[in-house]
C-alpha cells in the first residue's frame, strides 16, 4: 500500500477563498499562519504552502476585488512558522524571473538552517511586463525562455549550495581557523546568469530545500521531469489523473531518475458532511460563496476578453465571441485558456445542455477537483487515487482562513491512519525525509 502525502495550502486571495463568510480570518495576521501551520502538523501532514505574487492583478483597469487583501512575503512567513512549528515541511513560491540566484539560494539555506531542513520552493517564472513594471528590469524574459531562465536558475542555486561541503566547516580553535579558505567559492557562467564569488551559508540539513513544479505544458512536464522532486497537477478525474502520472513518470528514466523520485501532487478542494447527502449541499453553498454574481462576470471576461459589466450573472452567455487579440482585459495574470474560441464553444454547448446562466455555468466549468462526502467516503477517495497511480497525495485547499482545515484533520485523516495509509506520527525530521526523497540528490 502506498502511503498518502498530504500538504496544506494556505488559502489564496482568489476565488477559492471565501474571505467574506463570517468564520473567515485575516489572510495577514501572523495568526492566521500559525493556526493552519499548527493544524497540518497536528494532522501529521508532509508540507505547508504558500503561494506567492509580485503584483495585485488588475481587471478593466482596476485592481481585482478578489486581491485587494494582498500577502505578507511567503519566506519571511516561513521563516517565523519554523520557530512554531517542529516537523511540519515549509514551502513557498518563488518568482524566477524578478529574483537572483545567489539571492534566494541564500535565502533558501537559511529557512533550512532555521527549520532543522524543512524548507521547499515551487519554482515559477514569468514574462509579464505588467508586473515586471514593479521592478528595476521590468517584463523583459521572453515568453519562450520561461523555461530555460528556470532550468538555469535551479541549477546555479545548486551549483551554490554545493560550494560548501562538510569539511568546509573546520572550527579548530587550536588552529585558529573557522573554515576553509576556499569554502563557497563558485563561479556560473550561463546565457541567464554570469556570476563568481563566495556563498555565505554552509550546507544546510537538506543540501538541496525540495523543488515543486507547476506545469502542464509540454516544456512543463518534461521540466518536472528533469528537475523537480514534486509537481503539482489539477485534474479532475482518476483517468485524467493516472494519464498525467504515466506521461509525467515515463520521461523520469530519460533523465536518469527512478519513478519514485517525482511526486504527483494535485491540488484539491474537500467539502465534508455527516452523510454524503449534507456534504453535497454544503460544497453547493461553499461554490456559491466562491462565485458571487459578480465573481461570475469577472470570470467570464477572462475568457472573453472583453467588458462584460451589463451582461445579468443569471442570464445567458454572450452571442459575441470572445476577443483573441494580444491586449488582455486582465494584466498580473497569464491567459487561462490556450483557444478562447473553442473553450468559448464548450461553454456554449454546456450551458445549452445543461440550462445554465452565466454564473450557474461559472460554477461548473471552474471548480477544480473536489472530494466531497461524508469522511470515511473522502478517505476512502483519497486513498483510490493515490492507490490507483493516479496521484502520490494531494494539496489540501481549504475555503476559508484559517479554520478550513480542522474538520479535515479531526475526521478524515484518522480514517486514512486506520487504512495503514497515512503515518500516525513523523518518522522524519526534514522534508526530503517525509517524502522519501532523502537519497535523491
Amino acid at each position: 500500500m502506498k502511503q498518502v502525502i498530504l500538504a496544506a495550502h494556505f488559502p489564496g486571495v482568489n476565488n477559492h477563498t471565501v474571505w467574506s463568510d463570517p468564520a473567515s480570518g485575516s489572510q495577514i495576521d501572523f495568526a492566521s499562519f500559525v493556526h493552519l501551520a499548527r493544524t497540518a502538523e497536528r494532522g501529521r501532514f508532509d508540507f505547508f504552502f504558500l503561494a506567492d505574487g509580485q503584483r495585485l492583478r488588475e481587471q478593466r483597469g482596476r485592481i481585482h476585488d478578489l486581491d485587494v487583501v494582498g500577502r505578507p512575503d511567503a519566506l519571511t512567513v516561513l521563516a517565523a512558522l519554523a520557530a512554531v512549528t517542529d516537523r511540519l515541511g515549509l514551502a513557498a513560491t518563488i518568482n524566477a524571473t524578478f529574483n537572483e540566484p545567489y539571492e534566494i539560494a541564500r535565502k533558501l539555506a537559511t529557512l533550512d538552517h532555521l527549520s532543522g531542513g524543512r524548507a521547499g520552493w515551487n519554482i515559477v517564472t514569468s514574462s509579464d511586463a505588467f508586473t515586471g513594471e514593479n521592478f528595476r528590469r521590468g517584463g523583459f524574459l521572453d515568453h519562450s525562455q520561461r523555461y530555460e531562465r528556470a532550468e538555469e536558475f535551479l541549477r546555479t542555486t545548486r551549483e551554490l549550495w554545493d560550494s560548501w561541503v562538510p569539511e568546509d566547516l573546520v572550527a579548530d580553535p587550536v588552529a585558529g581557523t573557522f573554515a576553509a579558505a576556499d569554502a563557497g567559492a563558485f563561479t556560473h557562467h550561463g546565457a541567464q546568469f554570469d556570476i563568481g564569488g563566495h556563498f555565505t551559508v554552509p550546507r544546510s540539513p537538506q543540501r538541496y530545500p525540495l523543488t515543486l513544479q507547476a506545469g502542464d505544458s509540454e516544456e512543463g512536464r518534461e521540466f518536472a521531469a528533469s528537475t523537480a522532486d514534486a509537481v503539482f497537477s489539477r485534474h479532475s478525474t482518476l483517468e485524467a489523473g493516472q494519464a498525467f502520472y504515466r506521461d509525467v513518470k515515463s520521461r523520469l528514466a530519460g533523465h536518469g531518475r527512478s519513478p519514485d523520485s517525482l511526486k504527483i501532487l494535485p491540488g484539491v478542494t474537500f467539502a465534508l458532511g455527516d452523510t454524503d447527502a449534507e456534504a453535497r449541499e454544503n460544497a453547493d453553498h461553499i461554490r456559491r460563496q466562491q462565485v458571487s454574481p459578480q465573481t461570475a462576470i469577472l470570470l467570464l471576461e477572462q475568457l472573453w476578453n472583453r467588458d462584460l459589466s451589463s451582461y445579468d450573472p443569471d442570464g445567458p452567455l454572450p452571442d459575441i465571441d470572445p476577443d483573441v487579440s494580444e491586449d488582455s482585459i486582465i494584466k498580473g495574470r497569464a491567459r487561462m485558456h490556450r483557444d478562447p474560441l473553442k473553450t468559448a464553444a464548450e461553454w456554449r454547448a454546456l450551458a445549452e445542455a445543461k440550462r445554465l446562466g452565466i454564473r450557474d455555468l461559472i460554477i461548473e466549468v471552474t471548480g477544480r477537483q473536489s472530494f466531497i462526502g461524508s469522511p470515511a467516503r473522502i478517505a476512502e477517495e483519497i486513498n483510490e487515487f493515490v492507490q490507483a497511480d493516479a496521484a502520490d497525495g494531494f494539496i489540501l485547499v481549504p475555503h476559508l482562513t484559517p479554520t478550513g482545515l480542522d474538520g479535515f484533520v479531526d475526521r478524515v485523516v484518522p480514517l486514512l491512519q486506520e487504512r495503514g495509509v497515512f503515518r500516525t506520527d513523523y518518522e522524519t525530521t526534514t522534508l526530503r525525509g517525509h517524502l522519501g526523497l532523502e537519497n535523491d540528490l
